[in-house]
């Protein structure tokens, strides 16, 4: 049995087989319990969808499985039934993601740190964009998300964790108090921060990032959440711009070798290596708008360098990682002696 392999026909089955039985008798006969991630929608009703998903097996492939054998979520009993063609939708509301939570922060901070009321038109106002932010899918959001109420609730939760309140904190979450702190710490930072998720979502530019487009960002730490981080990555990937910022190096008679370690791919790797690095765009995340990206705003870098830049908050320059490598080297023999490195400064040209 190849889990997942399942097709309408069989979940239409397993469907007429909960409306027969009753939804107690059907999850109590197949050892399931209630639907907690999401449930299924067909023909104006819910059903539980793990157990859907699960006895839908049984007419595929003779057996149903069983619940300790598969997870309802999202990557598996919900997108199977997604694969086979039905709708499902989300029991509860996903968690906030930083980038919404630094919209609620900023509007609190603009409050004086004091909660707003779900009547409060800026409240109003919040809630429509964080309905257009593309962070959480469809099929995770149900009828409340993001409503009024749940929107002034992330107001006080962010509110009585400030450190001036006095009173009982309302119960949010730890995240609420990292980006609380991030504007604590740099408050004219993350207000640029927030102007910028807010800009690009009311223009539509980070409207219509895609879902996927985050992906191995959980390898990167962005205190200005995934949204800009993702523009900040697409950048980085565009390969005209990378190919312009080649081409200005050697024109100006430069190597194309790491600006941090100096690594050379043509050097170490031949013909296979000859033309290629990456480009890391150097502009701090709360200072990149939708400007032209000029030449001289991206730094050659070798993968490892890239990596260990945005590993951790705050990003240190192509500079700044060279003297860690440097100071590094001075007590680690088995570091690699920088070659060319000096001589990998960045070309300051434009497109």
């Amino acid at each position: 049995m190849r889990k997942g392999a399942i097709t309408r026909d069989a979940v239409l089955k397993a469907v007429t087989e909960y409306d027969e039985m009753g939804r107690l008798e059907f999850l109590a006969r197949y050892h399931f319990g209630e639907a907690r991630s999401y449930l299924l929608l067909h023909e104006g009703r819910e059903y539980d969808s793990k157990a859907i998903a699960g006895v839908a097996h049984k007419w595929d492939h003779g057996r149903a499985l069983l619940p300790e054998e598969f997870s309802g979520g999202k990557d598996q009993a919900a997108a199977w039934l997604q694969r086979a063609g039905f709708e499902v939708k989300a029991v509860k509301n996903p968690d906030w993601a930083r980038d919404e939570i630094i919209l609620a922060c900023h509007l609190v901070m603009a409050n004086d740190w004091k909660g707003l009321d779900a009547n409060d038109r800026r409240v109003i106002e919040l809630s429509d964009l964080l309905q257009l932010m593309p962070i959480h899918a469809e099929a995770d959001r149900n009828e409340t998300f993001r409503n009024l109420n749940g929107v002034a609730r992330k107001t006080f939760d962010i509110a009585t964790r400030h450190p001036d309140y006095q009173g009982k904190p309302t119960k949010g979450g730890a995240l609420d108090v990292e980006v609380l702190h991030e504007f604590l710490a740099r408050p004219t930072e993350m207000t640029e921060v927030a102007q910028l998720i807010r800009q690009g979502i009311t223009a539509g530019d980070l409207q219509a990032l895609p879902l996927d487009d985050d992906e191995g960002l959980d390898d990167y730490s962005a205190p200005e959440g995934r949204l800009l981080m993702s523009r900040h990555k697409r950048r980085e990937r565009n390969k005209g711009l990378r190919k312009k910022k080649i081409a200005a190096v050697l024109k100006q008679g430069g190597a194309l070798s790491c600006e941090a370690c100096g690594f050379d791919f043509e050097e170490v790797y031949g013909d296979r290596g000859s033309g290629y690095i990456e480009c890391h765009h150097v502009v701090p995340l709360h200072e990149a708008g939708e400007g032209r990206t000029k030449l001289n705003d991206l730094a050659l870098i070798c993968a490892n360098c890239h990596r260990m830049i945005h590993r951790r908050a705050p990003w240190p320059t192509p500079e700044g990682l060279r003297n860690i490598i440097m100071s590094r080297r001075d007590t680690a023999a088995h570091i690699p002696a920088q070659k060319n490195a000096d001589a990998a400064e960045p070309a300051n040209d434009r497109a």
